[in-house]
């Protein structure tokens, strides 16, 4: 009788390889835009301020309470808050 393989596991949320919201990213980490959610006046702004597909974006920090949060885009720093960057799909950079 021959067992039937398993799918291999998928990465843990934390690992560079998967793909998570910019809302969910951990400070100090680069991120490579995947795209932004939607089609409406907020998703064509996060474009405009840098977040197309392959731009890289750093995590920096965020406020005591959780919003807003701290970003590096093209060598600038961009505070959103987190709906917004909810917006936002990104993947660990390598």
């Amino acid at each position: 009788m021959s067992a039937a393989s398993a799918p291999p596991p998928s990465p843990p949320p934390s690992s560079p390889a998967s793909p998570c919201l910019l809302r969910e990213a951990q400070p100090g980490r680069s991120y490579r835009v995947l795209g932004v959610d939607g089609d409406d006046a907020l998703a064509h702004r996060l474009v405009a301020c840098g977040f197309w597909a392959g731009a890289v974006v750093e995590r920096l920090q965020r406020a005591p309470f959780g919003d807003p949060l701290l970003f590096r885009v093209h060598g600038f720093r961009l505070a959103l808050r987190g709906d917004e960057a909810a917006r936002v799909r990104v993947v660990g950079a390598t």
